[in-house]
């Protein structure tokens, strides 16, 4: 076994978990704000702005607070969670007043029956352990899902593009994929037709990433999700058909609401449902069963949504607890590491999957991991190690859930139809000179126009896209939605 390098964070001992505050690294303690900062009661795990300093943040993790900065240059805002821009940070703390919920927290879904759900329209297991066919871990392929949230832009696509560089390819030869969760607000369009034409999975977020959507009703649902899959049609090229998958903003799934909004109109999976940290992982499961694990977010679906899938977020962590756990793998507190120690996390952190039973290994990401450079070299280190292990394929989520619906073993994987990349249909190229459109743009809520740009193919808009204007026509609430049947 390699010897840990991991300087603080909790630990196991022959007595169990030992205490946050007791084993706090010397730099942590440094670090922290001469203000004590208590972590908000009922929030759970998350990062919460610092009270002093805008360039300051507190990642919550089990109600211990660890100190977090911004790189330079960026400042943390209060309604994203996120290091963004100074223009663009929305200084807290931000207080959050949530509408209550109306919809009754009864549990109407029943526990998973195996005898009755079965592939290729329904998959569960007691636990969610369980790898679909029955198959043997060591025939079982290690799928890595490469999924990144927000607007794609000048701030991340030359990174993107580095990770999915023309020399890493699948053991069929392909090049390997992850998937996209775009939100609208300053999209470049033009940059996500190029990721969708290289065979990238284009999904969706939501319009505005408002807060509290959680809480809010259908109507709401579908003027988000749908709008932007309607934006991604219209000045993305995309196909509604190649617009599958969903991730709710904050990983706060919107109870039964979101997920009937995704049953009506054609949508085949979610991806917003986190974890707690487990020793097995979770694979993906359908909704015709009560999930089978612990809900964190409070928020998870609570009756039967027959057929579509969930695509869980599995808690990133090592043994040690150093770096604390999280969904988003920016979410850990790995600032402080150099690429070496970021490469050596990760891959303790993947052997967990690839050394058991081989449930799909997610790493979701948000741009702010690669403004550090010693994250981004350390993923990369990473991302090689792992293409020379056996049977380790970088798929996007719709290529992995395609193989969960008829399982093949290892000597039938590298001529798998589906994960192919011959004869595929996708959008055109991007263009060489897209349109670069400033558009006015009046925020809700607010008296004050500004203006946004906004790029693509075609041509320009007359206002800036949004909820209830989806093509940007200038006339507010044009957009009427009918699900599909």
């Amino acid at each position: 076994m390699r010897t840990k390098r991991w300087r603080g964070g909790p630990r196991r001992d022959g007595g169990g978990l030992t205490s946050r505050g007791d084993i706090l690294s010397d730099k942590a303690k440094r670090e922290t704000s001469s203000e004590e900062f208590t972590c908000p009661e009922g929030q759970g795990n998350g990062n919460f702005a610092d009270p002093v300093s805008c360039k300051r943040f507190y990642q919550c993790v089990d109600n211990y607070p660890y100190v977090n900065r911004c790189p330079s240059g960026l400042y943390f805002d209060d309604i994203s969670k996120l290091c963004t821009f100074k223009n663009e940070a929305r200084c807290g703390p931000i207080p959050a007043t949530p509408a209550p919920s109306t919809e009754p927290p009864v549990d109407l879904a029943t526990k998973c029956e195996p005898s009755v759900c079965a592939l290729p329209y329904c998959f569960c297991s007691r636990d969610g352990t369980r790898i679909p066919g029955n198959l043997d871990p060591d025939d079982t392929p290690q799928m890595i899902l490469l999924t990144f949230d927000g607007a794609v832009n000048l701030n991340n696509f030359e990174h993107y593009k580095r990770v999915f560089s023309d020399t890493r390819n699948n053991p069929n030869g392909c090049p390997i994929k992850g998937t996209f969760f775009i939100s609208h607000e300053y999209c470049d369009y033009n940059m996500v037709q190029q990721l969708a034409h290289e065979g990238h999975e284009i999904g969706t977020e939501t319009i505005s990433l408002q807060q509290g959507l959680q809480d809010k009703g259908y109507e709401e649902w579908v003027g988000e999700m749908i709008g932007v899959r309607e934006i991604l049609k219209h000045f993305a090229n995309i196909s509604r058909n190649d617009i599958v998958g969903m991730r709710a903003p904050f990983l706060k799934p919107g109870r039964n609401t979101q997920f009937a909004v995704l049953e009506d109109f054609g949508y085949i999976y979610d991806s917003s449902i986190g974890v707690p940290p487990l020793k097995v992982p979770i694979w993906p499961y359908t909704l015709d069963y009560k999930i089978p694990h612990e809900c964190r977010a409070g928020t998870c679906p609570t009756k039967s949504f027959q057929g579509v899938w969930e695509v869980p977020l599995n808690a990133h962590y090592v043994e040690s607890y150093e770096g604390g756990h999280c969904p988003y793998l920016d979410q850990c507190v790995l600032h402080n590491h150099d690429p070496q120690e970021v490469f050596e996390w990760l891959k303790e952190d993947f052997e967990r999957y690839y050394k058991q039973n081989r449930a799909p290994y997610m790493m979701p990401f948000h741009t702010n991991w690669f403004q550090l450079k010693e994250l981004e070299q350390g993923f990369h280190k990473f991302v090689d190690y792992a293409r020379s292990l056996p049977n380790v394929w970088f798929v996007t989520i719709t290529q992995a859930l395609t193989w969960m619906t008829e399982p093949k073993g290892y000597k039938d994987i590298n001529n798998y139809p589906p994960w192919k990349c011959d004869k595929q249909s996708y959008p055109p190229p991007a263009c060489n000179l897209p349109n670069k459109c400033a558009l006015s743009f009046k925020p809700p809520d607010t008296n004050i126009s500004t203006t946004r740009y906004l790029t693509t193919c075609r041509d320009c808009p007359n206002k800036y896209p949004w909820i209830g204007d989806s093509e940007g026509t200038g006339i507010a609430g044009r957009d009427v939605y009918t699900p599909e049947t």
